[in-house]
């Protein structure tokens, strides 16, 4: 199926339905403007989020977005005040999409098993292209980072991305009858953080690993972390770390292993 815009009515929505090598049925239906706003809009951020990946964030000008969308200025502004505004819809679009992706894999997961199906398919999807999406991750990164104003935004969609991780993880644990050995805010910023870091070998050295290297962490950490749950030493249920809750020393505690069953 080929989706095109009218280049002569920016109203008008063409598919074309190939029905055999020879044959393409053409359906035109109008659309409304606010429909028409939406689609100019999403094809200006997905030509963004492209040289973005490709050039940076600094690297990329107006004229440039607009001239991969297929749109004039005009367009542009009339959705976003300027880049700056884009950067942000654009934030808030990827959280969003890896929000309803990740709620979705905790809906249809019914086991522990099907859960890590579900992660492991995810992350070979995500692999495809693996490069240009941590380009692209970085580039807001760095461009909060350079941004004080900025930076909580970027901080906030970090937050709600380890939230609905966090959840996954407590479906998890509840799947295999077992309570996490620490607070599940605190294995989802460990678990988010070692996907990171495995993202960015990935992509530098992918001779070291393959595609399954981050499933196979997680489902790692999560039969450890369940193993622990299992017989938990009581000296060391006071002292699991909480996050954001510091020792008197400044440091976060660390989990000492449990004993041996004799």
């Amino acid at each position: 199926m080929r989706k095109t815009i009218s280049d002569t009515d920016p109203y008008l929505d063409t598919v074309s339905y190939p029905t055999t090598h020879q044959e393409t049925i053409t359906i035109t239906r109008r659309l409304t403007r606010q429909q028409s706003r939406e689609l100019t809009r999403e094809q200006l951020l997905q030509a963004a989020a492209e040289l973005f990946a490709e050039h940076g964030v600094n690297g990329t000008s107006v004229e440039q977005i607009v001239e991969r969308a297929g749109y004039t200025r005009g367009a542009f502004y009339g959705n976003f005040d300027g880049k700056h505004e884009l950067v942000l819809a654009l934030l808030e679009q990827r959280t969003q999409h890896e929000l309803e992706e990740m709620q979705e894999i905790s809906r249809d997961a019914g086991s522990f098993d099907s859960l890590m199906e579900h992660l492991r398919s995810w992350y070979r999807q995500r692999d495809e292209t693996l490069g240009s999406w941590l380009a692209l991750r970085t580039e807001l990164w760095l461009y909060g980072l350079r941004d004080p104003e900025l930076l909580p935004v970027l901080a906030g969609r970090e937050r709600r991305s380890r939230a609905a991780l966090a959840q996954a993880l407590e479906q998890g644990f509840a799947a295999r009858s077992v309570a996490p050995p620490a607070p599940v805010e605190f294995l989802a910023l460990v678990m988010y953080s070692l996907g990171d870091g495995l993202s960015i070998q990935r992509v530098l050295s992918p001779e070291d690993s393959d595609i399954d290297t981050v499933a196979n962490a997680i489902e790692l950490l999560m039969r450890s972390w369940s193993a622990l749950s299992r017989n938990p030493a009581p000296a060391e249920e006071a002292s699991l770390p909480s996050p954001g809750r510091p020792t008197s020393k400044g440091r976060t505690p660390s989990i000492e292993k449990p004993e041996k069953n004799p």
